[in-house]
């Protein structure tokens, strides 16, 4: 063990993300030759250092997009031929408004839960606001005389960093109602071998990882960009949106939850884990057996709830629709990019979109779309002082610098293409508060709320399209009072934001460094 020490103090002193990127791309051809050997490359990662080729356009059905109609769908029908299409009353549909909204929306909510819990994040926080949220499951355990399951998904990694950690958390709870309850942690397939030893743990989640957020109880459901951690609660800009009372949404994510889970390592009493039987290993098994087997085993969801969907009427005041969208690009499933790429691609001069990433840093095909996509665009980002890593230790402090030469690149191309008139990049700003939401609301001319919003996990940017799991909603609404949530949503964040120009990165705060120059390009896929 002598070596692979030596090696493991190298990479830490390295202290990197570029660091692991070496390896990562030393591990993707090695795969890719061994694949080639195969003779099949179907669920291979893009290069890691390389914009992927632009995803296969969903076909597109006869007449514009966007364009209002009497379906109910605002000319968004063409969405229900590719994913679920679940109608619900918009009256059931509540956006929530604050940090503290959530977090006592889901205390509120476990406690009175019957059946089922169902939590899917990044991670569980390991503070007191976490604890009082474990302290509601317990409670709501309790009362349940075994009636209520609890199903908790987690990354491995980020779940598993620190000697206290989402794991520790969980383990009393998991002792104690061991047959009503279920940790998953899910484990990229891509950290494995010779990677996995080297990658120190706090660059291994760079990787890949599970980034769901989805908290559900009974038959209502919260969609969030937000983590299960204590900032997200109180000082951490998100946003968060609440189905009520729906069960065939409900059921559709309790079902995801459950087939990223079943192929996900399981958390045990001693706190070990292990795998289901007869499931392939994540990272000791054979990738792209683990990516097929994981990718049936997630289609399967998908596509049951597809052509159930597809045989029901909706009710009559059912004026909303709820698309679900998932991407997993380990696993070879691209629906959300698909999607995200068409709304993009077919924003036309009649609308306006509202597009908002709390790490700015689209992919090159997704900043194509916009620069040439005949739409007016109001993009707001996190500035550099409520972004999650201002002031962080080490590389990791340099990363808002990095996203503010990103923004500066995007913004350069949208002056030497003369578009300063129709895409506007916004900075948010606010004492003591970091920036987290995604997301984007879509406007259709001569209205001045919008008809549509993606909410979820994903950031439009590498990471969400090719490395992590992701899931999102696309709400189509004609449900006045819902539209006009979402306006409010969309204009409180921007209220907020100052417009970027070019004085803004000439600004001596704004100067990045040359080593932070010279290193993003290294890097950028990697946050």
């Amino acid at each position: 063990m002598a070596a692979p020490a030596t090696w493991r103090r190298l990479l830490s002193s390295a202290g990197s993300p570029a660091a692991a990127g070496a390896f990562t791309r030393l591990s993707d051809r090695l795969r890719r030759a061994r694949d080639r050997r195969a003779g099949s490359s179907v669920l291979l990662l893009a290069p890691l250092l390389a914009e992927a080729d632009p995803p296969r356009h969903v076909p597109r059905p006869a007449g514009p997009a966007g364009a209002p109609g009497s379906d109910g769908l605002c000319g968004f029908q063409w969405m229900a031929e590719h994913v679920p299409a679940f109608r619900v009353p918009g009256r059931r549909v509540h956006v929530l408004t604050s940090p503290d909204h959530f977090y006592q929306t889901m205390k509120a909510r476990i406690k009175t839960a019957r059946r089922r819990v169902v939590m899917a994040s990044l991670y569980l926080g390991t503070g007191q606001l976490e604890q009082e949220l474990v302290d509601c499951m317990e409670e709501a355990l309790l009362r349940s005389q075994e009636n209520l399951k609890v199903s908790i998904l987690l990354d491995y990694t980020r779940g598993s960093r620190g000697r206290t950690n989402s794991r520790t958390m969980l383990l009393p709870l998991l002792r104690r109602f061991f047959s009503q309850m279920r940790v998953s942690l899910y484990h990229t397939p891509d950290l494995r071998g010779l990677l996995r030893l080297l990658v120190p743990q706090r660059f291994n989640e760079t990787i890949g990882v599970q980034h769901i957020k989805v908290y559900l109880f009974d038959d209502s459901i919260i969609i969030s960009g937000a983590n299960l951690s204590d900032s997200y609660f109180t000082n951490r800009q998100d946003r968060y949106v609440l189905l009520e009372n729906c069960s065939e949404v409900a059921d559709f994510f309790s079902d995801l939850v459950d087939a990223v889970g079943d192929v996900s390592l399981q958390l045990q009493p001693d706190d070990s884990v292990t795998m289901m039987e007869g499931t392939v290993h994540p990272y000791h098994g054979d990738r792209q057996a683990f990516s097929a087997a994981a990718r049936k085993r997630i289609m399967e969801v998908v596509n049951r709830a597809h052509v159930r969907q597809q045989l029901l009427e909706g009710g009559a005041d059912d004026d909303t629709v709820v698309f679900p969208l998932v991407q997993m690009k380990p696993l070879g499933i691209q629906i959300d990019e698909q999607v995200t790429q068409r709304l993009l691609t077919d924003a036309g001069p009649d609308a306006a979109v509202f597009l908002t990433s709390g790490y700015f840093n689209l992919t090159q095909p997704y900043m194509r779309m916009v620069l040439g996509a005949g739409a007016r665009f109001r993009i707001l980002t996190a500035a550099p002082e409520v972004n999650g890593f201002f002031g962080a230790k080490g590389v990791a402090g340099a990363i808002p610098a990095a996203y503010t030469l990103i923004a500066r690149q995007f913004y350069g191309q949208v002056c030497l293409q003369g578009q300063q008139g129709r895409v506007h990049l916004h900075e948010y700003h606010r004492s003591q508060w970091t920036f987290h939401a995604k997301g984007l609301w879509y406007y259709l001319q001569g209205q001045d709320r919008p008809c549509l919003t993606l909410i979820g996990s994903p950031n439009f940017g590498y990471r969400s399209v090719h490395r992590d799991l992701e899931a999102q909603i696309a709400i189509v609404t004609e449900n006045a009072a819902l539209q006009i949530q979402l306006q409010e949503e969309q204009q409180a964040l921007y209220q907020r934001a100052s417009e970027v120009s070019v004085a803004t990165f000439e600004r001596p705060e704004r100067r990045v460094k040359l080593w932070v120059k010279l290193l993003t390009p290294l890097i950028k896929n990697f946050f």
